[in-house]
């Protein structure tokens, strides 16, 4: 039986970023609120969320494909954070860029642990 995508650390650490944007978005300027804001909260928690849904598929290749995604999205965010930044919306965002770091780091990991070549070593 798989486990489930809660017990993942990835997801749990993807999980606690989306937080911490929360957190460091509220105080964006209120006329970003349906722009910039909006934009980095929802590809944020496309992160953990496609990591919970790859999971919850049937096929490893499938799992690969929305893991995929997932770093696509925390690509996203990170753009968009250096974009926030530039325009003076944060003022302490080397601890995101540390954790979408660390997120990113996650998901190679298990995409290589998942690689078809892995497959036989019972991973």
């Amino acid at each position: 039986m798989k486990s489930h995508y809660k017990n993942l650390l990835v997801w749990q650490k993807a999980v606690d970023l989306v937080t911490q944007v929360y957190v460091v978005t509220r105080s964006f300027p209120r006329e970003e609120m349906f722009g910039l804001t909006s934009q980095i909260r929802r590809c944020a928690v496309s992160v953990p969320s496609n990591i919970a849904e790859g999971q919850a598929r049937l096929t490893n290749g499938e799992f690969r494909q929305f893991l995929g995604i997932a770093k696509g999205s925390l690509a996203e965010l990170d753009t968009q954070l250096i974009i926030a930044e530039n325009l003076g919306y944060l003022k302490e965002a080397g601890p995101l860029f540390v954790q979408i770091s660390e997120v990113g780091r996650m998901i190679s990991g298990l995409l290589s642990s998942l690689a078809p070549s892995n497959a036989s070593s019972g991973r």
